[in-house]
């Protein structure tokens, strides 16, 4: 057994001011990722719309409203309600409302290796590129035609 206060776990919010708290890491999770997000208004939950091709997502709101956009339009989701994203389903939350959102996401597997964007290839027009962590920020792949793309 693990236990952590949310307080005590440094905000890590991957280059941007979010209020995200990892929590994987102190709990000692191996096969189930957790984050607490505390968004002001117009801050995002990620940077935009992206899908994890090998990690379905959950998305928990315990205070606000989130707004999350789809590949088939947006949806709304308040306080007490909870959404899913099955691997390969894009999709970019954030909070459009003036109040403030404080949400759990949760991901399984742990830790999500394939991270794809929707933007066609130019050179073989497939439909998404991979994001690769990069040392500034994420560089582009096809995953189809192994294309570098500019980010």
């Amino acid at each position: 057994m693990e236990k952590v206060s949310i307080g005590d776990v440094e905000p890590n919010a991957l280059g941007s001011d979010v209020d995200r708290r990892g929590l994987s890491g102190p709990l000692g999770t191996t096969d189930f990722a957790i984050n607490r997000y505390r968004l002001d208004p117009g801050e995002r939950f990620s940077g935009g719309m992206h899908a994890h091709m090998d990690q379905e997502e959950v998305f928990v709101i315990v205070e606000g409203e989130a707004t999350f956009e789809t590949m088939d339009g947006e949806v709304t989701v308040g306080e007490a309600e909870a959404i899913r994203f099955a691997p390969g389903e894009f999709q970019s939350g954030r909070n459009d409302s003036d109040g403030e959102v404080v949400a759990f996401a949760m991901g399984a597997p742990r830790d999500s290796e394939d991270v794809r964007l929707p933007r066609s290839c130019p050179e073989c027009s497939h439909d998404n590129v991979r994001a690769i962590p990069g040392e500034d920020g994420f560089d582009l792949q096809c995953p189809d035609c192994g294309a570098e793309l500019d980010g």
